[in-house]
């Protein structure tokens, strides 16, 4: 079959160093992550060097400040960067949102001299972060979370175990959600925490049917004490940092999934057009062709979607509605999408020797992290109907 070599994505971007930037981007993807992802994904091998050198390279700090080492970028481009990543491999993608949204708390709710001393390290310094917020018995139900914050003079102790943290135990950072008050979401505190601190640990890797290359584990809290300047924002304000930060980062894997799916039809698009049967391209099937429409329609539908949103967010307006919306429909067709690659290839999509059987189970978590769908559709609804009656 001969190697069709899919075309960029065409995007729309508002500035000259924003596309002088998605070149970057895409130079280091095809250079630097793509080659590698399926045999390093394969040994669950995680890339830091690569992270490293998106650091380096000015691309973890995107959505931030330059005053602390960001880049400037609205979201809109951030995005696109992150599909971009995500296409190559989700492990970098996924990673590079898990980072920006481990930056929010500090870079949004803290206080100056905070933002001083910790974000340029944080956006550009080599570092990477996680976000602590499920635990074992508090997914989808944050605000019943266990982990406790006690206040001991100038420091507060830190006692609980997280789950289901990406980069647990190899994160430089975590901003951690504890309870440090009474029941419910007015007693949640956030707190910057260093990967190095004293009583922190995390269990062995979770076993996962994709990403095997980005490390998820529990992460344990043993009376760690931390001083009362890394808390960030104000006692009892934790839920509320946290569903801020989830606003902006539930856009990040709508534009992950985006990727994924695009890299899945990419995929199929090529096999179909180099694929012969009975004397013809299998691209020239009707059923078949009709399928890669539809691949197509739901990707350009999402992508259309998550970019609204982000548009909403850099105008300055309200997007939680939209970023719900954007999560759920991207994560649905990547899912669709990525599945429909496989029965493009056929045989050949069951097995290894094609990527789309890892896209397809790549696919599967992104409906699940920073809320599941289903919590997106109570979102949802809760804009447009009002709380649930009690």
């Amino acid at each position: 079959m001969p190697d069709r070599a899919p075309q960029p994505v065409d995007r729309q971007l508002p500035t000259d160093e924003a596309r002088d930037l998605i070149s970057l981007v895409r130079d280091i993807a095809q250079r630097e992550i793509a080659p590698k992802a399926a045999g390093e994904e394969d040994a669950g091998h995680f890339p830091r060097d690569v992270f490293t050198l998106l650091s380096e390279s000015g691309l973890l700090g995107l959505p931030y400040d330059s005053e602390y080492g960001g880049g400037d970028q609205p979201y809109e481009v951030y995005l696109q960067v992150l599909e971009e990543l995500a296409a190559a491999r989700l492990t970098v993608g996924l990673g590079v949102s898990v980072h920006s949204l481990s930056c929010h708390a500090l870079a949004h709710y803290g206080a100056k001299e905070q933002q001083v001393e910790h974000l340029p390290a944080m956006l550009g310094g080599g570092l990477l972060g996680a976000y602590c917020l499920s635990e074992p018995a508090s997914g989808s139900d944050a605000a019943s979370m266990r982990t406790k914050a006690v206040r001991d003079g100038e420091d507060w102790v830190l006692t609980g175990t997280k789950a289901w943290i990406t980069h647990g135990g190899i994160a430089d950072f975590y901003t951690v959600f504890a309870r440090s008050g009474g029941e419910g979401t007015r007693g949640i505190t956030a707190f910057l925490v260093p990967g190095d601190a004293e009583g922190l640990s995390a269990a062995a890797p979770e076993k996962k049917m994709g990403m095997k290359g980005s490390p998820t584990a529990q992460v344990h809290f043993d009376g760690v004490r931390i001083s009362d300047d890394r808390r960030l924002g104000d006692e009892g304000q934790g839920f509320a940092i946290a569903l801020s930060a989830l606003d902006s980062g539930r856009l990040g894997i709508a534009a992950c999934a985006i990727g994924v799916a695009q890299a899945a039809l990419d995929e199929a698009v090529a096999y179909a057009t180099g694929r012969e049967q009975f004397g013809r391209r299998i691209a020239d099937f009707q059923g078949l062709r009709f399928m890669l429409a539809d691949m197509a329609t739901q990707i350009e539908a999402g992508r259309a979607l998550y970019l609204a949103a982000a548009r909403l967010r850099d105008a300055g307006r309200p997007f939680s509605k939209q970023a719900a919306m954007a999560k759920l429909l991207c994560t649905d067709a990547a899912m669709k999408v990525t599945t429909d690659a496989v029965q493009v290839l056929g045989g050949y999509g069951y097995t290894a020797d094609f990527p789309v059987e890892r896209y397809m189970r790549e696919a599967k978590v992104l409906q699940i992290v920073e809320g599941t769908n289903q919590i997106q559709r109570m979102v949802i609804a809760r804009h447009l109907a009002g709380p649930e009656s009690r």
